[in-house]
């Protein structure tokens, strides 16, 4: 490792200190709906509305894909969690494929009613039940690698949001790795951090053994300095 590398760790290591331990603040879920912001940001009354965008957020934009649930919401008349949960399967797909909500809109809609039925069977009407009483940050990605269509990258991007902006309280954070992003990883290979033909495990891998306390906490800063870099130049 060399002089510099240690000193870009210690930035991201730092910046994602302090993003964990500021003050909560209102996320930028990326939209362009205020109203949408809001609702998301309102965890505690409307956490269906978060988890129901994590398992939209796949193949599309995603300030797109965490839209869907507040303008499905606006369809049905309310973003309360029973008005979600009156809402049949073929009552979703002609929403979803009227508004054109996604790139795969039958079997994303699919994907949104099982969330649905699944907070309403194993968490009695609240997605809040999905990180109550503390647990284990691999408590709460297991439980969101449950849901259909949320894999490792969405799971572990869920759970650093909700302890690092959110501030929900775990007894751990060991187990919330980097998400293998293409942004993260091309800030990790332009650093020198990683070999560029490099797998999404060996990214995880290498951010476990920099920071194994707490992985994702340099997830971040290195998505965002990523975004800032041209591809192959």
């Amino acid at each position: 490792m060399t002089e510099d590398q240690n000193k870009i760790i210690e930035f991201l290591i730092k910046e994602g200190g302090h993003r964990l331990s500021r003050p909560r603040q209102q996320y930028s879920f990326e939209t362009g709906i205020s109203e949408a912001e809001r609702l998301l940001n309102n965890l505690e009354h409307f956490p269906h509305l978060f988890v129901c965008a994590c398992v939209m957020d796949r193949q599309i934009k995603a300030g797109r894909a965490w839209a869907i649930p507040y303008l499905i919401g606006k369809e049905i008349g309310g973003f309360e969690f029973h008005k979600f949960a009156e809402i049949k399967l073929p009552q979703f797909k002609e929403i979803f494929n009227r508004l054109k909500l996604h790139r795969f809109n039958e079997k994303m809609a699919g994907y949104f009613y099982s969330a649905v039925q699944d907070i309403h069977i194993k968490y009695i009407d609240d997605a809040s039940q999905i990180w109550a009483d503390k647990p284990k940050s691999a408590l709460i990605i297991r439980r969101f690698l449950e849901f259909g269509g949320i894999g490792i990258k969405i799971a572990n991007m869920a759970t650093n949001i909700l302890a690092r902006d959110f501030k929900i309280p775990m007894l751990d954070f060991s187990s919330i790795d980097i998400a293998p992003d293409v942004q993260v990883k091309k800030f990790f290979v332009e650093k020198g951090l990683l070999r560029k033909e490099a797998s999404n495990e060996e990214l995880i891998y290498r951010a476990r053994e920099i920071y194994p306390e707490y992985p994702g906490i340099l997830d971040i800063v290195a998505w965002e300095m990523g975004r800032q870099i041209k591809q192959d130049r």
